[in-house]
């Protein structure tokens, strides 16, 4: 098997999410999207469970989605001045296309929910990098949204489904600023026999 001429590693060392508010059209589509969601799923899955599934939430369905969440918090008692209206309000309307990556983990006798949460999180990493790798931008968020029952019902999940990340995905407009990564030396330790 050999790669194609795609400088993986240089990729990973200098990848770098995109700030959802700096996306902007086009965002992919068609064969494109297709393509991009194929290389996420590309991951390993103990049982072939596939305990993931995609949400695309694009077009006029993101100010749609974003008006549901600012009834949802009125209606909770929320008191909303103008800045939070608007930060709820476009929560899925800063980038032109939000994949919702949903897990499916569940019970199984052989293939612990823990090893399947980690499968999806590394479909939810992979969509990053295909999404860049295709000369697109994005970044994994998941904010409040992720976690409440109310917006998971919006969005059509089950009782045993949960959000494990909104993927913002489109044109990068700016080149975002690096960050202090961790000291390496400190995270690694070996391991001898007693």
């Amino acid at each position: 098997m050999t790669l194609e001429p795609f400088d993986v590693l240089g990729h990973l060392r200098k990848r770098r999410s995109h700030p959802a508010a700096s996306l902007a059209e086009p965002a992919p589509q068609g064969a494109a999207l297709q393509t991009i969601l194929e290389a996420a799923s590309r991951v390993p899955d103990h049982g072939k469970l596939v305990p993931w599934r995609f949400i695309l939430v694009r077009g006029d369905a993101r100010d749609a989605l974003g008006e549901r969440l600012v009834r949802m918090l009125e209606a909770r008692g929320e008191s909303l001045d103008d800045t939070r209206r608007e930060q709820e309000a476009t929560r899925f309307s800063r980038a032109p296309l939000v994949v919702a990556v949903v897990s499916r983990a569940a019970v199984h006798p052989k293939i612990p929910v823990w090893e399947q949460q980690l499968c999806v999180g590394a479909v939810c990493m992979n969509l990053v990098h295909a999404a860049h790798a295709s000369g697109y931008a994005a970044q994994w968020l998941t904010e409040w949204m992720a976690f409440d029952d109310e917006v998971g019902a919006v969005l059509g999940l089950s009782d045993a489904e949960r959000v494990a990340g909104f993927v913002h995905i489109g044109t990068p407009t700016t080149v975002p600023a690096e960050r202090a990564r961790p000291d390496l030396d400190s995270l690694i330790s070996e391991w001898t026999p007693q």
